[in-house]
C-alpha cells in the first residue's frame, strides 16, 4: 500500500485527534484544516464533508483492524490461544494508538449500521473464530452471537471505563484479567 500524502496524514491525524477529544458534532470542517494548517478547500480536495471523513477514518481503520485479528487468528492454533491474541490486539491498538482506539470506539454507534456484509469486520472475526471452537469442540455448544458479544464486552468495557478516567489509561496491565474474563464468558453454565 502506497504512503499516504502528508496533507492528507495530517488531515486525517488532527480530524482522530479533534473527534476524540471535542465529539464529532462539536468538530467542524474549520477546526480540522486549521489543526491540519491547510485550508478548508484543501479538506475539501480529499472528502466532500465531514461525514465523509468521519465514515472514511472509520471504515478504513474498522477494516484494517479486522484484517490484523483475522492474520492473528489464522496465525494461531486453539481456542484459547486464539482468544489471547484478540485479547492482545485490542489491549496493543489500545495501548500503542489511544486516539483511534477511542475513536472507533466512540464513533461506531453512528457508522455501523454503514458497515456492509462484505466488509471485514472485528466483530465478524471474533465471532468466526468463537464458531469455528466451538466447530471443532474446543468450546461447549451455546449462542455464537451471545458468546461474541459478551467476549467483546468483557474487552470494550473495560476501555470505556478508561476513556471517562475510571481505569488508569493502559489495559497491558490488565491482559490477564481481560483474557480470563473473556475465557470465562465462553464457558456456557
Amino acid at each position: 500500500m502506497a504512503a499516504r500524502p502528508a496533507t492528507l496524514q495530517r488531515i486525517e491525524t488532527e480530524a482522530l485527534r479533534l473527534f476524540v477529544a471535542k465529539g464529532v458534532d462539536a468538530t467542524s470542517i474549520a477546526d480540522i484544516a486549521r489543526a491540519a494548517g491547510v485550508a478548508q478547500g484543501a479538506l475539501y480536495r480529499h472528502y466532500a464533508g465531514k461525514d465523509k471523513l468521519v465514515w472514511g477514518l472509520f471504515r478504513d481503520n474498522y477494516v484494517a483492524l479486522a484484517e490484523r485479528l483475522r492474520t492473528l487468528t489464522r496465525a494461531t492454533t486453539g481456542a484459547h490461544a486464539r482468544l489471547a491474541a484478540i485479547v492482545d490486539e485490542f489491549v496493543r491498538l489500545h495501548d500503542e494508538d489511544a486516539t483511534l482506539f477511542r475513536f472507533l470506539l466512540l464513533v461506531q454507534h453512528g457508522q455501523l449500521a454503514k458497515v456492509t456484509p462484505a466488509m471485514p469486520s472485528p466483530v465478524n472475526v471474533v465471532r468466526d473464530a468463537i464458531a469455528a471452537a466451538i466447530r471443532a469442540g474446543e468450546l461447549p455448544k451455546q449462542d455464537v452471537e451471545l458468546a461474541t458479544a459478551l467476549v467483546l464486552g468483557a474487552l470494550l468495557q473495560p476501555a470505556v471505563f478508561a476513556v471517562y478516567g475510571r481505569l488508569k489509561p493502559k489495559l497491558a496491565p490488565h491482559r490477564d484479567r481481560l483474557l480470563a474474563a473473556a475465557w470465562r464468558a465462553l464457558q456456557p453454565a
